[in-house]
Formats: C-alpha cells, structure tokens, sequence
C-alpha cells in the first residue's frame, strides 16, 4: 500500500496564522505579519525563514517595506515575485495617499502634498521632480511628474513647468522633488532653480505656493522657512 504524502508543515502553520488575523490581527508578531504576506507571493513555500531574515535586515515591518530594492535583491529567497508584489503595494499605498488630490481638496498646508509625495517618491533610488497644480480656490486640479532623474538629480526646465501650468490651466503650483536618503535640505542647485522658477512664473501670472523636498519620514517646505 502506497503512504499518502503528508502535506509540507508549513500550510497548518500557515492556517493557524490565517486564523489568529482573523480573530485578533494586532495579536501577530511583525514576522508573522510579514510572513502571511509573503505566503501569498510564494504560497509553495515556508516564508518564515525569510521573514525573519529580512526584518533582522532592516529592523522592522516598515523598514522592510520602504528598503531600496537593490538592497532587497540581495537577501536570499528574496526573488521576482516578492518584488512585484511589493511594487504593488507601493503602487496602491501611494494611491491611497494621493485620494485628495482626486477629491479636489483645498490645500491649507504643505502637509496633504508631502503626504502625497512621500508616499509617491518618498523611497524612491533616483530623483523624480512632481508639480501639484491648483485653481483659483487652491483647489488641486493635477499631480504630475515631470521629469526622472539620477540619484541626486532630475533636470527640470522653467518652460516645462509652465507648459505644465497652462495645460491644466492653474492658477497655482506646488513644485515637489525628493532626495534618496533621509536629508530634505535643499541644496544651492535646489535653491538657485526655485528662484527661476518663481520668476519665470511670475511673468505668466502663476502663482508658485511653495517647493517641497521629501524623503521618507521627512519633508522641506520652501514656504515655512521663509524661502518663497
């Protein structure tokens, strides 16, 4: 008589996790919380070891979720797949944060289009300079980016901002860059282009409300320090 093959231990394992969410999420320890989500990218497999792997690599739940991807690649088991999926969920977690700028929201403050950009370019490798366009009422109308740099750079153009400007025809724009790192400090490049673009801005009656710079936990309001 042929033995019936006993499935892998870790699908019970993975069952009684299954269970314990349901009943009581915040009852799960941060490895097992990430390795639920990492058995949904490799369900064949048992995640733990990874789990724990990288949040001994990057200290915590969150840690792990904004690390460089090319830190990332260089933990063992850490493949194609975990990548994508995490691509994804950067993707729907920066959605999420950029929900106001669908519901036209009124900007008082810097804090909803940081909130918006940290969550959109806040962990990214390289550079990327975005615009927040407003109306009259300071109503967002557009979050757009313009261009993609390098790691400490993206060549943005005076021009492009104010084509940028007119196609949504807004009265006001907020200009958005960040830095790969944890420093949102301008740099004197930053500052000499902000100084252009105001400029140039100002000849076409536009409005520019502040420049921010953003990097995961942090940003740099060119408007609360006085600089615009």
């Amino acid at each position: 008589m042929l033995n019936k093959k006993e499935p892998p231990h870790y699908l019970g394992h993975r069952r009684r996790l299954k269970d314990r969410l349901l009943d009581d999420p915040r009852a799960l320890a941060e490895y097992e919380v990430l390795e639920l989500v990492l058995g949904y990218v490799n369900a064949r497999r048992d995640t733990k070891p990874l789990a724990k792997e990288l949040l001994a690599r990057f200290g915590s739940l969150r840690g792990v979720l904004t690390a460089r991807f090319e830190e990332l690649r260089g933990v063992p088991g850490f493949g194609a797949g975990a990548e994508e999926f995490l691509t994804l969920w950067r993707e729907v977690w920066a959605r999420f944060h950029e929900q106001p700028m669908r519901d036209r929201a009124v900007l008082g403050s810097p804090d909803v289009v940081a909130e918006m950009a940290r969550a959109r370019i806040g962990v990214k490798e390289h550079e990327e300079f975005w615009m927040a366009l407003v109306d009259t009422k300071n109503r967002l109308v557009g979050w757009e980016r313009v261009s993609k740099g390098t790691v400490d750079q993206a060549a943005v153009y005076p021009r492009e901002v104010i084509a940028m400007a007119l196609r949504y025809n807004a009265s006001g724009v907020i200009l958005v860059h960040n830095h790969p790192g944890a420093d949102p400090k301008p740099s004197a490049e930053d500052m000499a282009f902000t100084r252009r673009i105001v400029a140039a801005a100002r000849e076409m009656d536009i409005r520019v409300l502040d420049h921010l710079v953003v990097t995961e936990n942090r940003f740099f309001s060119f408007q609360a320090e006085g600089m615009i």
